[in-house]
């Protein structure tokens, strides 16, 4: 470390001794997106080319992971071309990596008289200097590592300000950025069937007529995180509280909510599907195999699509709680649901039990002729099957093929005749209407 002269200091000596203990000093074209390096010691030695584009230099400098080497996905480099800009000294704590091992520096940034050239001034700090700091954010990290991002924004003015991304800092970051550019920049990052909303609830006129000064406005989507997936965020407008009511003055954050929603989702589904299930069986249950026909109905009408219907209806099947228990009767219904749902497993179809032994299938994307095969197939298995206590037995099925005006009563009435028919002409047979 150089020394200086307290008494007979001069000009030259300090910009010596400057010279002598900085890092790194870059001189940066913006306009022509180009730097070159005029002192490079330490870590900068591998860290940063002796020349190379200054988009380049941003990126490798703050936009990638806090404490990490990797760099933020493609498209949310979109915003370095505005990070890029100075309009005043800016000074900045980074955390950067060189050959796996993290290395905080002092950035320090002086514009000149000449537009879009820089000065960058960097120093390695001494672990030091900053690991009280470091054990004190840590602390606090549970809960600002939920907030992904954070602004300041005036609708009236179209500005941002104190710009917070915390998986790259945990400092403010410098960004020349209007308001409405940035709408129009991160809408992209937005799941593309929730961007429209995203735009509505975002616009100024939207947040003007909708928040009063003290209000919060919030909801949830998915959102493009660093690291290019697609996670569920909480988007959080709150309007500044002031006594000018022509004052629309916001913060904005975004909430990771992922986990917690996933969590909440998949308990939701379960819950849904238990609604939808058969308790015995497992199949969709008496209301939701009816939807599932009234639905296919509708796809019909809209699309032209083959749709058939059956239903199978085990033969004799009141003899077998009579003889053998009901115990016996509900283990048949499972295995006779099982050898149903094996038969139909390549094909576009949903089971479900209509009442008592009564099941129906919705076929999808079947013709006729295939639609009346794959009942044959059915009605066979289930014939050749041997049953546990009972041995053997069989089922008539009714079929129907959905037509393009048809209704849920003509379409069920046609296939409640055929099982008529079937169960009339003998059993253990398939009857078409």
């Amino acid at each position: 470390m150089g020394t200086i002269d307290f008494e007979n200091c001069t000009l030259e000596n300090v910009v010596a001794f400057v010279t002598e203990e900085v890092d790194s000093v870059i001189v940066v074209d913006g306009k022509n997106d180009r730097y070159k390096t005029i002192i490079r010691k330490g870590v900068f030695v591998d860290f940063i080319e002796e020349r190379g584009l200054y988009k380049d230099l941003i990126a490798k400098l703050w936009y990638h992971f806090n404490n990490s080497s990797t760099g933020v996905v493609e498209d949310y480099q979109v915003f370095i071309p505005t990070s890029g800009k100075f309009i005043g000294k800016y000074s900045k704590r980074i955390n950067i990596e060189c050959h796996g091992v993290p290395h905080v520096v002092q950035m320090t940034i002086y514009p000149t008289a000449q537009e879009d050239i820089y000065i960058f001034v960097l120093n390695e700090l001494d672990g030091s200097q900053y690991v009280d700091e470091t054990l004190t954010n840590n602390k606090v990290k549970s809960i600002q590592n939920t907030y992904l991002f954070s602004m300041y924004v005036d609708i009236v003015q179209d500005t941002t300000n104190s710009i917070s991304v915390t998986e790259i800092s945990d400092e403010v970051m410098n960004q020349q950025l209007k308001y409405s550019e940035w709408r129009m920049m991160i809408v992209n990052m937005i799941w593309p069937d929730d961007q429209a909303l995203f735009l509505q609830r975002t616009s100024p006129e939207y947040l003007k007529e909708n928040l009063a000064p003290g209000k919060t406005s919030s909801y949830d989507c998915l959102m493009m995180n660093l690291e290019g997936k697609y996670i569920w965020v909480k988007l959080i407008f709150s309007r500044a509280e002031t006594n000018n009511d022509e004052d629309f003055r916001f913060v904005f954050m975004v909430q990771d909510i992922h986990d917690n929603t996933v969590e909440l989702m998949s308990t939701l589904k379960k819950y849904e599907e238990l609604a939808s299930k058969d308790t015995l069986t497992s199949v969709f249950n008496h209301g939701r195999i009816e939807t599932e026909m009234r639905n296919a109905i509708e796809s019909t009408k809209k699309s032209n699509e083959k749709v058939s219907l059956m239903m199978i209806d085990i033969d004799f099947f009141k003899s077998v709680n009579d003889a053998f228990g009901h115990s016996v009767g509900d283990a048949t219904l499972v295995h006779f649901v099982e050898t149903i749902s094996d038969c139909i497993q390549d094909h576009n179809a949903v089971l479900g039990r209509w009442g008592g032994e009564e099941f129906v299938v919705v076929l999808y994307d079947a013709d006729e002729i295939k639609s009346l095969s794959l009942a044959e197939r059915i009605r066979t298995q289930v014939a050749s099957e041997v049953f546990e206590s009972i041995g053997h037995i069989t089922c008539s099925i009714g079929l129907t093929h959905v037509k393009a005006d048809d209704e849920l009563d003509y379409a069920f009435e046609r296939m409640d005749k055929a099982v008529y028919e079937a169960k009339s002409s003998g059993r253990n047979c398939v009857k078409v209407m």
